[in-house]
């Protein structure tokens, strides 16, 4: 290892004692019942809880995923997912937001999305709880692993190579389950405010650098005019590859003549922003924040962080390909371009720090999900549905067996095979909002939505993702669609059907949920 890795690791290994120490001052205050170390006891101020909202949800995505898509295909599908994931998030925000934290404290005061569901619709036997903890576990696991490869490929950048690809994804696992096992929601809230202020910073200076180094932006675009479809959003760049590898000859990476980006592929793309209605660790924010009047504040602050960070991130990918054309010929090596143009641009110290906001991203996601995931057993299956009985500190001790247990399931995935963070994450992100999404807004926003339609929409969402993906999609032309969209589509349509086939709800549901139309907290 020479000297300019090593103070870059000096770098990473300052902002991680950082974290860490951040961990065990929140364990003093995070641990005494699990509506604290859950949700924070709904005391988040706006600035964490639309700051950590966004960094939880990013993850180690936003700086390697799609920076790397942009690398390796060009402006078209990058463009298109940071628009939908933008739209729908500022939806999410101004329409979600403020009736989940009111439903969500009036329906038995309700601290995990599972949780809300089953109190929502009087689910005495726990049915719709017990269902959303299993699809909660599956897929936050799948999730966590996309994050402890972001770990090993970012280690094994770093260290220069592949060999340490193993020890780098079990360390960076061991080091989020510490802190967040440690400090719970609170801590996990205000790593994530810290992180999303070092995940900007790292893609504007690295955006910033990069334009200047490579010219500006009209000598970016001279460089880019050989390859085909590559900057144009209704296109889609196709590199020429042979054995997986794209092919580069005199330094110059070759491309086909590139593919339309049609209106039904633009919809498929868009549907990212889907996603949102029903993604666990960003709905959760929304139910912890200390009052509703604070929803407008914070809903403009993570809109404004949203744009910001995904318009850099897709342009330090188009970027990166006119600097360093021939550089990275797979789309899993494409993902490390971020990591490239940090260590060009940068003395090795600095660029530790800005690395660190690859940290910091997949730092905040995995927090998230681990302590979501142990939630869901220890809170919604043990003591909602097995052991009701069951005291505080035991439901807090199978938590942290669950967070350990959810971590070796997640690093064993991200070891099994070094896939592409993207795809990895567009599945597990189709997965939630399908069985969770048309859920969550027919819950909040019909009253005649049923108990079993509750269960049936949940379970064909969740469902026809695995089905879609891995049967029909295979099919082809109008098929080849992302699984999101038919299977939001699909479930929202059985919510519908099956509600008006079914009793209405009783007068207690009903007088709960005209309550929640002008709830104020």
């Amino acid at each position: 290892m020479n000297t300019g890795n090593v103070q870059t690791l000096i770098g990473m290994g300052g902002y991680l004692v950082v974290m860490i120490v951040i961990g065990l001052w929140y364990a003093r205050r995070s641990n005494s019942n699990p509506e604290e170390y859950f949700l924070g006891k709904r005391g988040l101020g706006p600035w964490v809880a639309a700051m950590s909202a966004e960094a939880s949800d990013m993850s180690g995505w936003l700086l390697m995923g799609l920076p790397g898509v942009a690398y390796f295909t060009g402006m078209g599908e990058a463009f298109w997912t940071a628009l939908g994931l933008f739209i729908g998030t500022w939806i999410n925000w101004a329409v979600v937001a403020k009736r989940l934290r009111g439903y969500s404290q009036i329906a038995n005061n309700s601290i995990t999305l599972p949780d809300f569901f089953s109190n929502r619709y009087h689910d005495k036997k726990r049915i719709l709880m017990s269902i959303a903890a299993i699809i909660i576990i599956v897929f936050f696991s799948i999730y966590a692993s996309a994050q402890f490869v972001t770990f090993g490929k970012l280690f094994g950048y770093v260290f220069g190579t592949d060999n340490l690809y193993t020890a780098m994804v079990i360390l960076g696992a061991a080091l989020v389950m510490i802190y967040t096992l440690l400090g719970g929601f609170l801590a996990e809230s205000m790593t994530d405010l810290i992180q999303s202020f070092m995940m900007i910073g790292a893609l504007l200076l690295v955006l910033i650098f990069g334009f200047a180094y490579a010219g500006g932006f009209s000598a970016v675009a001279e460089n880019l005019k050989s390859f085909p479809r590559f900057t144009d959003i209704f296109g889609i760049a196709t590199p020429a590859v042979e054995n997986g590898v794209q092919k580069v000859i005199n330094g110059v990476p070759q491309f086909g003549p590139g593919a339309n980006y049609g209106f039904l592929t633009i919809i498929s793309t868009l549907a990212w922003g889907l996603g949102y209605f029903g993604m666990p660790h960003v709905l959760v924010r929304f139910m912890a924040i200390k009052k509703t009047s604070m929803i407008r504040q914070s809903r403009a602050m993570a809109v404004i962080w949203c744009f910001i960070a995904q318009a850099a991130a897709v342009l330090i990918g188009i970027m990166g390909r006119a600097y360093l054309p021939g550089l990275l010929t797979t789309a899993s090596s494409a993902e490390n371009i971020f990591l490239h143009l940090s260590q060009n641009f940068f003395p090795p110290l600095v660029a530790g720090l800005v690395i660190s906001g690859i940290l910091a991203a997949s730092m905040s996601s995995s927090d998230s999900y681990m302590l979501i995931a142990s939630s869901a057993v220890a809170n919604d299956l043990v003591k909602g549905l097995i052991k009701k009985d069951a005291s505080e500190a035991f439901v807090m001790w199978v938590a942290r067996i669950t967070m350990l247990a959810v971590t070796v399931f997640g690093v064993v995935l991200a070891l099994s095979g070094n896939q592409s963070i993207f795809r990895v994450v567009s599945y597990a992100w189709a997965g939630f909002g399908a069985a969770f999404g048309p859920l969550v807004l027919f819950s909040l926003f019909w009253k005649r939505t049923t108990f079993p339609a509750a269960v049936a929409g949940m379970v064909t969402g969740g469902a026809m993702v695995l089905i879609w993906k891995n049967f029909i999609a295979k099919l082809g032309g109008v098929f080849n669609v992302y699984e999101l969209l038919p299977a939001f589509v699909l479930s929202c349509l059985v919510i519908w059907i099956v509600s008006l086939l079914t009793q209405k709800p009783d007068a207690s549901i009903e007088a709960e949920f005209e309550k929640a139309r002008t709830a104020e907290f």
